[in-house]
């Protein structure tokens, strides 16, 4: 694990079910973190900025929803708004795209593990969650082609398995983490 210390940002994608899993994270990750760290959270597309005050009740780390033309940061976690996609203009800037719906989602968790790979190579993890459909095996290749690392839940410790058991089958991942274990592998990079 500590031969990962080169990497600068991790991109975690989840859906039905990846809440849990998210809070769990956040509860246990410590109150610095040196990477910056993207959620792609399918949701409802008015859905407003609950998700970051839920979010922030459980750390200290700073949780900030994405704005057009945010600039990445250490210590802190991004999520991604509902109704956007998230493209990333360079190693410093995001941007958000209101282009449409892939996989039946705005934010489509392909689009953002894809863009990342594009402009991070081989120093970005992107990490697929519990959900329902398909969004997210696509992006993961992309990672992987681009020599980023490749983490992905256990099947067995997911509400909604569709998601990570697609991803196994279809991607040479590197890691299977647990809602338990996230937060501990994170802490090693």
């Amino acid at each position: 694990m500590n031969s990962q210390t080169n990497m600068k940002l991790i991109v975690i994608g989840g859906s039905a079910g990846s809440l849990q899993v998210i809070i769990e994270m956040i509860k246990n990750l410590d109150n610095k973190i040196h990477i910056p760290i993207i959620l792609v959270i399918h949701r409802k597309a008015q859905s407003g900025d609950i998700l970051r005050t839920l979010l922030q009740q459980f750390t200290r780390i700073a949780v900030v929803e994405v704005e057009d033309k945010t600039e990445l940061e250490e210590n802190k976690v991004y999520i991604v708004p509902a109704d956007y996609h998230l493209l990333f203009e360079n190693n410093k800037n995001m941007s958000l795209d209101s282009s449409e719906k892939m996989n039946y989602s705005r934010p489509s968790i392909d689009v953002t593990f894809r863009s990342a790979a594009e402009i991070y190579g081989e120093n970005v993890i992107g990490i697929l969650l519990s959900g329902a459909n398909a969004d997210g095996v696509e992006g993961l290749s992309y990672i992987k082609k681009y020599n980023g690392k490749v983490w992905i839940q256990d099947p067995e410790t997911a509400e909604v398995d569709y998601m990570p058991r697609h991803a196994i089958e279809e991607i040479d991942y590197d890691l299977i983490i647990t809602p338990d274990t996230l937060a501990s592998y994170i802490k090693q990079l």
